[in-house]
């Protein structure tokens, strides 16, 4: 009996993760990852076949993971060749095939008869919520973690309220055009710009707000809900939805360590380029992972990011633009900026060099500019980004939003005089500038989420399961 107690005494923590297959939510939960294996916490990461190569063929020559951490992966019910970006189709896919794999994999571990093998917890993305059904099926303990902003986590848990209310009807689509106000303490959010909207088509629309309702329905299983932002961004929510706990921000910079997660391999030779400009002198350009532009729009960006006579950095994906030839702008870009197809971005957002920084305010984007203390040019694409972009300019005010013509496109004078503005006006900076502050104390020893994380680490090392 005593050698048994001993065991149990000497036993690690066995934690499983499982991100959503999206680089949104893969990087803040490879950051919780290092984070656990920190204090000691072994991990078992969890993607999916296609996300897995993804980011191990992103890896650098000199990365490499604690001996805490693993990277495994599962089939995600799509036959190979099919496109992972069709909203429409890898939901259903996931949900279809991954549950039984998942359990099978935690047989496999819990029967290997090895003490620091047996899973002790799982961790998942709340829209990887079929997670918890499994966990609960396996008497494993479970926590809910939310890789975007506390108030499009809200959104979700007021959906039988805005059903209720008839804001929205039974596919998520809005009745009308109107503000809303989640809770008295929350800034008010637009009915057309809730977290499952304006993602492809509306049958996909459809798929995705079925997805957060089953979301909904899962996450009242887990035992702790975690959040990758701060009580210093979002006061109003986490006061009215004091369950979600604050941990973030998630970023390696906050290690002094290299990001990981990303899917594509990173150019770091931009970084050198970098070093040549004056401070404070350049127009950092990124819109993520997904943000696609036609090349009418392209153009119109390329020319008005000359216009600025800045010197300009700019990350273009190779699927990001169709058709894609460049209008007669080469020999400025060739003279001012630098375009690559992926950038260390929390290195290149903290450079002195770094003036502003032209974003679809993806939440993990938001988060790494609001670290980095830049002001912000806000064109959001989908989803979760148009909340992101009214806390920028509405709420926080460190940034403006491009605004479109009547024919859908942000102009080349647009870009050129909102920029100007921006960097002309020194209250954006200064404002940057206190919320880096806020932030810095927030994760800091004894901050709002130091302390929360503490408290999860407790959670998790719980003995038993």
């Amino acid at each position: 009996m005593c050698t048994d107690k001993k065991k149990i005494e000497m036993r690690k923590p066995h934690a499983i993760l499982v991100p959503y297959p999206a680089q949104g939510h893969v990087i803040p939960m490879m950051e919780l990852m290092q984070r656990l294996v920190k204090h000691g916490v072994k991990v078992t990461f969890v993607n999916t076949n296609f996300t897995h190569k993804l980011v191990t063929d992103a890896f650098s020559e000199d990365e490499k993971l604690n001996d805490l951490a693993s990277l495994v992966s599962l089939p995600d019910g799509l036959e190979t060749g099919e496109d992972r970006n069709d909203f429409g189709k890898l939901p259903d896919a996931i949900f279809r095939v991954m549950p039984e794999k998942l359990e099978e994999m935690i047989k496999e571990l819990n029967a290997k008869g090895d003490d620091f093998e047996k899973v002790t917890c799982i961790v998942a993305d709340i829209c990887m919520g079929w997670v918890f059904e499994v966990a609960e099926k396996m008497k494993i303990r479970k926590a809910a973690f939310w890789p975007a902003a506390a108030i499009s986590l809200a959104s979700l848990f007021c959906i039988p309220k805005l059903l209720e209310d008839g804001i929205i009807d039974n596919k998520g689509t809005p009745m009308k055009k109107q503000m809303v106000q989640l809770s008295p303490t929350m800034p008010a959010i637009s009915s057309l710009e809730f977290t499952w909207l304006g993602i492809g088509d509306l049958k996909t629309q459809e798929i995705l707000f079925n997805l957060m309702v089953k979301a909904n329905e899962f996450v009242t299983l887990a035992d702790f809900t975690i959040c990758n932002s701060t009580y210093e961004l979002e006061k109003g929510t986490f006061t009215s939805y004091p369950e979600i706990l604050p941990v973030g921000p998630l970023l390696a910079s906050h290690r002094v360590a290299n990001q990981i997660g990303h899917f594509w391999k990173e150019d770091s030779t931009c970084l050198a380029w970098l070093d040549q400009q004056p401070a404070r002198s350049v127009i950092y350009v990124a819109f993520g992972s997904f943000t696609l532009f036609d090349r009418t729009q392209f153009d119109e960006l390329a020319h008005g990011l000359e216009m600025t006579n800045m010197p300009f950095l700019w990350v273009v994906r190779s699927d990001m633009v169709k058709d894609m030839k460049n209008d007669g702008y080469d020999d400025g870009i060739k003279s001012r900026g630098r375009i690559v197809g992926w950038a260390p971005q929390q290195k290149v957002l903290s450079h002195p060099s770094v003036g502003c920084f032209v974003s679809h305010c993806g939440w993990n984007s938001v988060l790494e500019g609001v670290s980095s203390g830049l002001p912000f040019m806000c064109w959001p694409y989908f989803s979760d980004q148009f909340a992101n972009r009214m806390y920028i300019s509405d709420v926080w005010k460190t940034g403006l939003v491009f605004d479109k013509d009547e024919s859908g496109i942000v102009s080349r004078e647009e870009i050129k005089n909102k920029i100007e503005l921006l960097l002309g006006n020194d209250e954006f900076k200064v404002r940057a500038i206190d919320l880096k502050e806020k932030v810095a104390v927030a994760v800091s020893k004894g901050g709002h989420s130091d302390k929360n994380f503490s408290n999860f680490i407790d959670w998790i090392q719980e003995k038993g399961t």
